[in-house]
């Protein structure tokens, strides 16, 4: 039966030390459960249970003869081993929550991710976890995915989730690099999903979205496709608050394989390949003012009035990557060894005419970067009290960035000289990233777990640093009801390539491109310590509540903004950061009823830029080095809630999201917040039985109320165009499930 859910865990039992023969029983009684409901989904989702119900007595070592399925699910179950979570703070999401949930599987990415407690949305599909911004880490079946370029186009597509985690707090060893969090994916296979389903789904703004799955297995071999085509009116959100955006449309492919060859009962490969091609229009803002030289006089292109309606900014977006894993059991040792290669790329072309007339500058900007990396994870249970985890991570990037910037030039006296001429400015750089760990989970007793160990991380492009970061994690189970945890974490988190050299601002000195100040020291690798404590409860058995607290303090505190008409975020420094918040969560489940609520009060705030300055005003510099502000992307309080009810083949669900506003300049650079908002979703599915198969039909009204709420108002350090969130829409689905 699908329920609407959302499981919080501390993780003491999950991904330890599991004996097969000692959780037969349990796992058995899920998968009868499982198989009682009839449900495609629900039975994957209880795969590794499946395995563990039939497997033979002693380690998987020494089992002969299993089934496909059966080996499958132990190699899953292993492999969860290597990588554990202990002592971090888990949020759990299902496919059944995913259906229960705005639009379900047609639902973006990251609007699955704000149902989550500590998510904050912002413009361009973007999402801030605890008060942070980026710094997220994407795996896919335990492997981690290179970053992409950033921008707004979402490549990962929800439809091919089995179970998504949101791991935050103080991350154990294993997870480096980027650590507001960790989104740890994994992926529907064909062990359990024999058929497929094909799915249209429209609606308001000119969306129409055609999908597929299919799975299936054949000897030894698991395999699992799905893709997509996306048309829809809003690609991005509005700049205005009308209910009809101008020139917002975008085309957006995507597409994802997975296979698993099984070598024998302790080994097998596993390949994971994926495309997004994405192209999207930039909204228009009509009714700007023209654009002005220094004396106050328009731009001269021959006296032609230029309507901001009629500008024609496109960015195309494009972002494929590939995975070649072998995972191995050798008795009490497991390992997996992945390799992993990636391709993005992002090109934005201006409206030359129109972006010089308002702005003074049409840049025509091309970005790609090509990694290759490699990741080797590994677990050995050293007796019953101590598991060791040990691995290394490691990847090499090269990042182009070509442009073709057309600019006035300007003379003495501050005025623009036409004719406008093209600068171009073409480079690349290489970046090497390096990490190793090693932890140890003691089980001190059956009460109190201690998971203890540390990384080393290096990182080479502009300039070379490396950090030596101890982990140290402590739970207490105090009763069978309440856990406890508490943990410590020193974290290096590397900037990404996208920043800007040192001869690009000095090649347009004297045009309407300067920058308002020639400094631009390098961007640097942000260094935290981070501490947190929690606690979970069962109140009434279907009833648990979460409450977790953080405080991070960071030398050196990352950041991004739009800098430009290209929709590319440029990172930047701050001297000194401080981020501290509480995030209360809680979930109920009884038959076919399920709620969930999440409230987080978050403070981030940082002084003193010290990179990239060229490019911030120096008023609002030289206010920053002396004066703690709220980073942009500050949201103090943010929440989400949400119900659901499944009777028989009838699933029906709503949903809110809330925020109360991120910063905005104001008297001080992002000194004020803007409005609050709460908009509703609500939707209804049901299936029909054809025969043996299943025709769902669903319908979604996202933003009930039809609410206006603004994102972004243009305004804050490092902030673009206003953007407005979805007005009110009407979506249905038909999906055939065979």
């Amino acid at each position: 039966m699908k329920t609407f859910s959302i499981i919080q865990k501390h993780s003491v039992l999950n991904k330890t030390k599991v004996s097969f023969v000692n959780q037969r029983a349990y796992w058995a009684a899920i998968w009868l459960a499982s198989l009682s409901c009839g449900s495609i989904a629900q039975a994957q989702t209880n795969e590794v249970s499946a395995s563990a119900a039939t497997a033979s007595s002693g380690s998987s070592t020494n089992v002969s003869k299993l089934e496909n399925v059966t080996v499958f699910g132990q190699l899953e179950e292993a492999r969860n081993k290597i990588v554990a979570d202990l002592g971090a703070t888990t949020y759990t999401i299902t496919q059944q929550q995913i259906e229960a949930q705005s639009q379900g599987q047609n639902a973006s990415f990251n609007q699955v991710l704000l149902r989550a407690p500590g998510v904050a949305q912002d413009s361009f599909g973007q999402i801030h976890v605890r008060g942070e911004h980026a710094n997220l880490q994407y795996r896919i079946n335990d492997v981690i995915l290179p970053e992409g370029i950033s921008g707004f186009g979402q490549t990962l597509d929800t439809r091919f989730v089995n179970q998504l985690e949101l791991i935050t707090g103080t991350l154990p060893a294993q997870y480096g690099f980027r650590t507001a969090g960790v989104v740890d994916i994994h992926t529907k296979n064909g062990a359990f999903n024999s058929g497929g389903d094909a799915s249209l789904y429209g609606g308001s703004f000119s969306t129409i979205q055609p999908s597929f799955e299919y799975g299936g297995k054949q000897g030894d071999l698991n395999y699992y496709y799905t893709g997509s085509y996306l048309h829809t009116g809003q690609g991005i959100e509005n700049p205005t608050g009308s209910n009809d955006p101008i020139h917002d449309n975008s085309d957006q492919f995507k597409g994802f394989a997975y296979l698993s060859y099984v070598l024998d009962d302790t080994s097998r490969l596993s390949l994971m390949l994926s495309g997004a091609h994405g192209y999207f229009q930039v909204p228009n803002n009509p009714n700007q003012p023209p654009g002005t030289d220094p004396n106050g006089n328009p731009f001269p292109l021959g006296g032609v009035a230029f309507n901001s309606s009629s500008l024609n900014e496109n960015q195309t977006e494009q972002n494929y990557y590939g995975v070649l894993a072998y995972q191995k059991i050798l008795g009490d040792l497991n390992f997996q060894l992945a390799g992993f290669s990636s391709y993005s790329s992002v090109l934005f072309r201006p409206d030359s005419t129109g972006d010089l007339f308002f702005n003074g500058v049409a840049s025509r900007v091309d970005r790609h970067i090509l990694t290759q990396g490699v990741q080797g994870d590994s677990s050995y249970d050293i007796n019953e009290a101590h598991t060791l985890r040990g691995g290394i991570q490691g990847t090499a990037s090269k990042a182009v960035a070509d442009t073709s910037t057309t600019v006035f030039a300007i003379d003495g006296a501050g005025n623009a000289v036409p004719p406008p001429f093209a600068i171009v400015d073409n480079n690349s750089l290489w970046g090497y990233l390096f990490g190793a760990y090693l932890q140890d989970e003691w089980k001190i007793t059956d009460k109190w777990t201690v998971n203890f160990g540390a990384r080393v991380d290096a990182y080479h492009a502009v300039i070379t640093e490396s950090e030596f970061e101890p982990r140290l994690n402590a739970i207490f189970k105090a009763t069978e009801k309440t856990t406890l945890h508490a943990g410590y974490a020193r974290y290096f988190t590397p900037p990404p390539l996208e920043s800007i050299s040192r001869t690009t601002v000095a090649k347009f000195e004297n045009t309407s491109n300067a920058a308002a100040n020639s400094q631009n020291d390098p961007v640097r690798a942000e260094r935290s310590h981070y501490f947190d404590v929690g606690a979970t409860q069962t109140l009434v058995p279907g009833l648990n509540l979460g409450l977790d607290g953080y405080y991070k303090i960071a030398k050196n505190q990352l950041d991004e903004g739009q800098f430009g008409q290209a929709l590319i975020e440029t990172p930047f420094n701050y001297n000194h950061g401080e981020v501290y918040g509480v995030e209360l969560s809680a979930t109920y489940k009884k038959d076919g009823f399920s709620a969930f609520g999440n409230f987080a009060y978050s403070v981030a705030k940082a002084h003193d830029i010290n990179s990239a300055q060229f490019n911030f005003d120096p008023a609002d510099l030289a206010y920053i080095k002396n004066h703690d502000i709220f980073v942009d992307h500050n949201q103090t309080f943010t929440g989400s809630v949400g119900v659901s009810y499944q009777w028989r083949k009838t699933l029906a669900y709503v949903d809110m999201l809330y925020g109360n506003g991120l910063r905005a300049d104001g008297a001080v650079p992002n000194g004020r917040k803007l409005n609050s908002y709460s908009p509703v979703n609500l939707g209804i599915e049901h299936s029909f039985q054809v025969g043996k198969n299943l025709l769902k039909a669903r319908f979604d009204v996202v933003n009930v109320f039809d609410e206006t709420y603004e994102l972004r108002d243009g305004t804050g350090i490092g902030v673009g165009a206003p953007q407005f969130g979805s007005r009110r829409g009407f979506y249905g689905t038909l999906s055939y499930v065979f």
